[in-house]
């Protein structure tokens, strides 16, 4: 059997945990790749709204395994927050969730670091989500890390406070006013304290060996669904560097991210909005700073679901679009949110580039150019609500020859629709 990849083609926050959700039944297991609680996928149904960080889109259908993988970071208390908010709505996720024992750990001090860092660059920083995803990714790869298997091992205190050390002095070095800083609301102290308890109670779910459990399941037959986080344009060396994510978002990282071949990789499902969104700092050439990117931003209740942050907003960007079908080999194009454009007369989407008196029709090394403008093409917006639609045959005359003009600029199928936020609100070619 192979693995098949579902994943976001623009700057996260394209729609992926409700589209993992409506395939869950069609498979065996949802492995999420990359990524930690700096995400949030939203799922909605029968009136429930759910925000998931770090556990996978599945775990609402009982009858399919959740694997979170080894390139996934975790934190322990966030991780039981979000498993208490499960439970609260009768959801006893450890009944069908694994954690890979090669996944690693966010600690307190990664948190600190990460604000004292965002601190420290000023108007220079990058946006982050302050949930310690770079040092924690940074840790991993100077070999300092901490995984989810070393909390079976009688050392793992001693080994947290020496990480822990290490971080107290590198903060110190930056002379910040820590004053100010809270990790949820609460002192270092108190949080680390929350911290421990929450590893205490992390150790009464399934810690396996991800890449073992993976492949003997492949190998018997069972179908297996990969889940990305956040969007290629945030991958770590083909997004908008350097405000990008700690991890690659992009399909290749399924492979080093749950420990499979790429051989066995099979379908890969691009995920994006119907228009583009993006939170925090870095270059975004189609965003409206107008009454129109109001309009977007609060009919799509653009806000982040990790942050709530207020979403930057825009037009549809196919350059950018295209260079994220390359990267990953997409096999079909998934459009979310068509719904929230109902209202528009008149839609654009950014065809070309235009930078020093030249067209460009590709994705530039470096997007943050000042002279870089979006080339727009315009079309008549179908300027109606979309609640009556049951069938992608059914859609407005508009928005079917919108999703025409996208799948010839891109050359692939728009295979399903989403018009709004229900599972139920999704439309199959």
């Amino acid at each position: 059997m192979k693995v098949d990849v579902i994943l976001g083609l623009q700057w996260g926050d394209e729609g992926k945990g409700k589209i993992v959700d409506v395939f869950t039944p069609q498979y065996d297991i949802i492995a999420r790749f990359q990524g930690g609680p700096n995400a949030g996928h939203t799922i909605e149904f029968g009136g429930k709204k759910f925000v998931l960080h770090t556990i996978p889109s599945g775990i609402f259908h009982p009858s399919t395994l959740n694997l979170i993988g080894n390139g996934v970071i975790l934190d322990p208390f966030i991780f039981m927050h979000e498993i208490g908010k499960l439970r609260e709505a009768g959801i006893e996720a450890r009944e069908n969730l694994l954690i890979s024992s090669r996944a690693h750990l966010i600690l307190p001090s990664h948190r600190m670091l990460d604000a004292v860092s965002e601190i420290r660059k000023g108007a220079s920083k990058i946006g982050s989500t302050l949930k310690g995803i770079g040092p924690t990714y940074t840790d991993k790869y100077a070999r300092n890390g901490l995984r989810v298997g070393t909390l079976r091992e009688p050392g793992f205190t001693s080994s947290y406070n020496t990480l822990k050390e290490i971080h107290l002095h590198n903060i110190a070095s930056y002379d910040a006013d820590l004053s100010g800083i809270k990790l949820d609301g609460m002192s270092f102290d108190e949080y680390e304290t929350q911290w421990f308890r929450a590893v205490d109670r992390m150790k009464e779910f399934t810690i396996v060996e991800g890449e073992q459990f993976l492949n003997k399941s492949l190998d018997k037959g069972m179908t297996v669904l990969a889940e990305g986080a956040q969007g290629t344009m945030l991958d770590v060396d083909f997004g908008s560097y350097p405000f990008v994510t700690s991890s690659n978002t992009i399909a290749a990282g399924a492979c080093s991210g749950l420990g499979v071949s790429p051989h066995r990789i099979g379908k890969i499902y691009g995920v994006f909005k119907a228009y583009c969104t993006r939170v925090g700092s870095g270059p975004f050439p189609t965003e409206l700073l107008d009454q129109t990117g109001e309009l977007i931003r609060g009919c799509g209740n653009e806000f982040g679901s990790t942050t709530g942050r207020p979403r930057r907003c825009g037009w549809l960007d196919l350059p950018a679009l295209k260079y994220s079908i390359m990267l990953n080999g997409v096999d079909t194009l998934i459009m979310m949110k068509a719904d929230v454009l109902n209202s528009f007369g008149k839609i654009k989407a950014c065809t070309k580039y235009k930078t020093g008196g030249e067209i460009h029709e590709e994705f530039p090394f470096e997007l943050s150019t000042a002279d870089l403008e979006p080339v727009y093409q315009e079309m008549e917006g179908w300027n109606t609500p979309l609640d009556k639609v049951s069938s992608y045959d059914t859609l407005p005359s508009q928005l079917a020859a919108y999703i025409r003009f996208i799948e010839k600029d891109a050359g692939l199928p728009i295979e399903m629709v989403s018009i709004g936020p229900d599972r139920v609100q999704t439309l199959k070619k």
